[in-house]
């Protein structure tokens, strides 16, 4: 019995599946590609998921900057019913009377010619 024991022991220790090293180096290749492309798959999942969870992240943010701004604008609308005269005279505001400047048209002396008419200025040296 031990004969045989031992006769097994040192046929399974020599016995391979592959016997072939181009064998050998393919499988070798394919498990760390199998390896390689798992290693990439749960890093592309792990981003995919932190992006997702930011963005839910960012729609709450801006949930709540939208109400802000809505609340903001009724507050606006609010106070902008109560301006009027009284307000701004209070602030120190006061009516002003516009003046408008006119220019004189060139060559043109409205005192003593007719509207229509033209005066030729002499310029000469």
């Amino acid at each position: 019995m031990r004969q045989i024991s031992s006769k097994l022991n040192i046929y399974i220790a020599g016995a391979s599946i592959i016997n072939n090293g181009i064998q050998k180096l393919t499988l070798n290749i394919i498990f760390w590609s199998f390896g390689a492309l798992v290693f990439f798959y749960v890093l592309i999942l792990g981003n995919m998921v932190k992006n997702i969870v930011e963005r839910q992240s960012l729609e709450a943010r801006v949930y709540t900057l939208t109400n802000e701004v809505r609340n903001l604008e009724a507050t606006y609308l609010s106070m902008s019913n109560n301006v009027d005269l009284a307000l701004s005279y209070s602030m120190g505001f006061k009516n002003t009377q516009a003046t408008f400047t006119t220019r004189k048209a060139l060559g043109l002396n409205s005192a003593s010619k007719p509207l229509g008419s033209l005066e030729i200025v002499q310029n000469d040296i």
